[in-house]
């Protein structure tokens, strides 16, 4: 049956594509190696890889991994970096040696750490060294057997390596102290990795290429399966979607949101790699000032972010000095557009900033905005190409077009399940197929989607999903805590923010002291904002915590004044 949005995508984008137009990531990746070898890939703080050396650094790493730590096809191997040249050199390498990239956040805490590391079953980690000290905390009781380290600076040209190096450990002390046994240095890997052959493995589409963790919907972090299969469809349908607006080999796209993050992973990293742009990381993006001065010295294509990254820029006058004439595209996703920015990002640049919709479970891409966009709609966008998104009643039958309920898709980039876990698995998918993203939305008759609220308690912070169970289960394990309710509350700067509502078992626990322990316990977009103490909290019959009254409260609260 004919899709109802054909009439609203534009001429020449195609309403299918081939899934399988590459036997595998590797595929994609040698084709741009070849194809434009001669072109510069990534840089980072004054330092430009061609393709041509990221095809052979990342051999070399490769190479390594099977010749001298003797791993195996398949085997989980974890990557816990910020945006620097180091993370698609080791990201390559992992995958062209068949093996399983398990993206970790730099910055987790040992609980969280030692959870992703034990549950993948990952064999070796590449770390760098700022997030040396949380791993020693807690690698004893994990799975890994090699721990390869990195410094921040370490692929920079010299003398700036050295330097970078020097002033991030000694001047501004960003390095921890740390004693892991056995350490391998990164570049003494890559070095080592050349002495010996690299076989190239037979990877298939069907292979697993990366567990993505992502909390779900139960807040318990689990690792969704992204075959080859799915990432190659990922960017083949985002590829179709923007062809008409990108030119192979002249690109230059501005990459702040972290490559961890699954945005940013297939969107810049291999998206634009295979059409041989270059990629700008940049390795603090809260660095206002600096990121701005960066972006000054180049003539950049395209961006994407996040909105509170946009409204961070905007809030800042140099940014309205940047030279936007190059700029065709600005792509926004992780969390909603919000009106406000979308018209001034407009307004200051000259081009629209296009929303875009996914998670992690569909590798990310589901719905974008048409290119030819021209204002903020509110929409989240069309399903893209070899998609389907159905709006779905609790019984997943299918509602009438403008009726709300929740947002299903179906296409080759939806994940294989949940690592592990058949039964979470099963919970989020629809016997016809469909993923249910737990999202509530409705549908035009022309194909446009819109979210109107989550289906569960899910918290977004600056892009980031915060899970209240989660939280809950960390403050409730404070000694002087009797129970907790986390929730979101609507905040300027990053969308949402977390309140907790706490009952004390101790009369003399303070705000500060469990602002404290939260520190020391959750990601730092995990912190809540405020806390809130109470001598009850509201529950039903059987004793669960009402959350929705909480925010009934809260909100009424904010009407009110």
């Amino acid at each position: 049956m004919m899709k109802i949005w054909q009439k609203s995508y534009d001429q020449g984008i195609p309403l299918e594509i081939n899934p399988a137009e590459y036997g595998s990531i590797n595929e994609v990746l040698e084709v741009g190696f070849s194809k434009f070898k001669n072109h510069p890939a990534f840089h980072n703080m004054g330092t430009t890889l061609s393709y041509a050396e990221i095809d052979v650094l990342s051999q070399k790493f490769a190479s390594y991994l099977q010749n001298d730590l003797h791993m195996q096809k398949g085997d989980r191997v974890a990557l816990m970096m910020p945006n620097i040249l180091q993370y698609p050199i080791a990201l390559f390498g992992i995958l062209r040696a068949g093996m399983v990239a398990v993206n970790v956040n730099p910055l987790y805490t040992p609980r969280e750490l030692e959870h992703q590391l034990k549950d993948a079953g990952v064999k070796a980690i590449v770390i760098f060294a700022n997030s040396g000290s949380v791993l020693e905390k807690i690698i004893a009781n994990t799975p890994v057997k090699t721990v390869i380290v990195t410094q921040i600076g370490d692929m920079l040209k010299f003398p700036k390596n050295y330097i970078v190096n020097f002033v991030i450990k000694n001047v501004k002390k960003m390095v921890p102290a740390y004693h892991l046994p056995n350490v391998l240095d990164f570049k003494t890997c890559l070095e080592s990795g050349k002495a010996s052959a690299f076989k190239k493995p037979v990877v298939k589409l069907e292979d697993i290429a990366f567990l993505q963790y992502t909390g779900g919907t139960t807040g318990v972090a689990k690792g969704a399966i992204l075959t080859h299969g799915n990432i190659v469809a990922n960017m083949v349908q985002a590829r179709a979607w923007i062809k008409n607006f990108i030119t192979d080999g002249k690109e230059i796209i501005i990459t702040p949101l972290p490559l961890y993050h699954i945005f940013s992973l297939t969107a810049n990293c291999f998206v634009f790699s295979s059409i041989g742009a270059l990629n700008i990381l940049i390795t603090n993006p809260r660095d206002i000032p600096g990121f701005i001065k960066e972006l000054n010295k180049w003539k950049f294509t395209a961006i994407t972010g996040v909105n509170t990254l946009f409204n961070g820029l905007l809030n800042n006058e140099e940014f309205k000095k940047v030279d936007f004439s190059s700029m065709k595209l600005t792509l926004g996703g992780g969390m909603a557009v919000q009106k406000v920015v979308a018209e001034r990002w407009k307004q200051v640049t000259g081009r629209p900033l296009v929303e875009a919709y996914g998670l992690t479970e569909t590798s990310p891409a589901a719905c974008i905005n048409p290119m030819t966009i021209k204002e903020y709609n509110g929409f989240i966008g069309l399903p893209i190409c070899s998609t389907d998104v159905e709006i779905k009643d609790d019984n997943s039958k299918t509602v009438a077009l403008g009726e709300i309920g929740e947002i299903c898709i179906k296409g080759p980039q939806v994940m294989k399940g949940y690592w592990n876990r058949p039964d979470e698995t099963a919970n989020v998918m629809t016997a016809d197929g469909f993923f249910k993203t737990g999202d509530l939305g409705f549908m035009t008759e022309l194909g446009y989607v819109k979210i109107v609220d989550r289906k569960k308690d899910m918290i977004l912070v600056s892009g980031f999903n915060v899970y209240p169970n989660e939280l809950e289960d960390v403050i409730s394990s404070h000694p002087k805590v009797l129970e907790a309710a986390a929730i979101g509350v609507p905040d300027e700067k990053s969308g949402e923010a977390v309140k907790i509502f706490v009952v004390k078992k101790d009369e003399s626990l303070t705000s500060e002291e469990l602002m404290k322990y939260c520190r020391e316990n959750l990601t730092s977009y995990k912190i809540p904002k405020t806390i809130e103490f109470r001598k009850d909290l509201p529950k039903t019959n059987v004793g669960k915590i009402l959350r929705k009254d909480l925010r009934t409260e809260v909100l009424a609260k904010e009407v009110k004044d």
